[in-house]
């Protein structure tokens, strides 16, 4: 059934999908995902698929279904710029008055969508995904992610939920929100909490992956958690703060146990003091340096004002100018070679 517009010219449900190497288990996803769309938006549906430079055959598979489904709209970026940026793509781009992020990996099941719309319904703004147990996840990673949701808690400034991920039901006007947020270093999860607005939380099981291999490897969840930290706190340029601290006041104490020393006539000539000396201040140094940088850094990227991605082809069947699509006050996004290209 085709997606159709509601009163107000927009349609119920936008569902935004990033989608990296996931030629062989996308069908069965969008099957499922539209069957559940269908029944809670009647038709009045979108399925934003945003290939983020797959190696794959992930964008063919995704123009097929733009051919067969007039509901699905397919994204191609020009690389790959990560799962934050390709879901920032397809949040642009999206209509509807509802968004739910979702991964294509079958993970988070596309059946919570019906609970997620009710919880909606009662009057909040965004519904979130809250994962009970993780199937089929090593222990090294359940329990980092861990470690990491709980740190982040307690060094951000916002109260950002613990074992959530991207997966979350929203509203238009926090979709309008985040699209005007220019930031290239992106954390969604963090960014969305910062917002405010009410927030409710639906407690799931996550379901092993339905086929090929997670794109999250341990480099991108990793620079995901520098992201998250230094994007909602600034315990790390305190804790550089500290460590000078501590650093002037072991200085003085050496100082004065070198006086003593010397008036004294006890001063024994070491290289070991002299070592730990230097290391204890050299390693001091160089962490402030670093922590510091990694601020300066995010600053330099800002102030470059280049677009947060590229997008080279849009498959879709629905028309070039839809009801209800209005540009952000704050383009995050610049197209390259073909503005949209038609698909089926």
């Amino acid at each position: 059934m085709p997606s159709r517009p509601t009163k107000t010219g927009r349609l119920a449900l936008s569902v935004v999908v990033p989608c990296f190497n996931e030629a062989q288990g996308l069908p069965l996803f969008v099957e499922r995902m539209m069957a559940a769309a269908q029944a809670v938006a009647r038709g009045s549906y979108e399925l934003v698929l945003v290939n983020d430079g797959s190696r794959d055959a992930t964008w063919e598979v995704i123009r097929g279904l733009t051919a067969r489904h007039p509901a699905v709209v397919g994204i191609n970026l020009t690389r790959n710029h990560g799962h934050q940026l390709a879901v920032t793509a397809g949040l642009s781009l999206s209509r509807g008055a509802r968004v739910l992020i979702i991964d294509a990996d079958l993970q988070d099941p596309p059946e919570l969508l019906p609970d997620m719309m009710a919880r909606m319904d009662e009057g909040y703004d965004v519904v979130y995904g809250r994962r009970r147990t993780r199937t089929d996840e090593s222990r090294f990673k359940v329990a980092t992610a861990a470690m990491f949701y709980r740190l982040l808690g307690r060094l951000s400034e916002v109260d950002i939920p613990v074992d959530t991920g991207d997966f979350r039901l929203m509203s238009r006007r926090i979709v309008d929100r985040l699209n005007a947020m220019p930031e290239h270093d992106r954390y969604l999860r963090g960014m969305v909490a910062w917002l405010g607005g009410a927030q409710a939380e639906l407690l799931y099981d996550r379901d092993p992956r339905h086929a090929g291999e997670t794109g999250y490897t341990l480099r991108k969840m990793l620079r995901l958690a520098v992201n998250g930290v230094t994007s909602f706190s600034t315990a790390p340029l305190k804790a550089a703060l500290v460590l000078a601290t501590v650093g002037i006041f072991i200085a003085a104490g050496i100082l004065i146990y070198a006086l003593i020393g010397f008036f004294t006539g006890s001063v024994q000539p070491g290289w070991t003091s002299l070592a730990l000396i230097m290391v204890f201040f050299g390693i001091s140094q160089l962490g402030c340096l670093a922590i510091i940088g990694a601020y300066v850094g995010r600053t330099y990227m800002q102030l470059k004002g280049r677009p947060l991605f590229l997008i080279d082809e849009i498959a879709t069947q629905a028309p070039a100018s839809p009801a209800g699509r209005a540009p952000a006050k704050h383009p995050p996004a610049a197209r390259a070679k073909t503005p949209r290209r038609w698909a089926g």
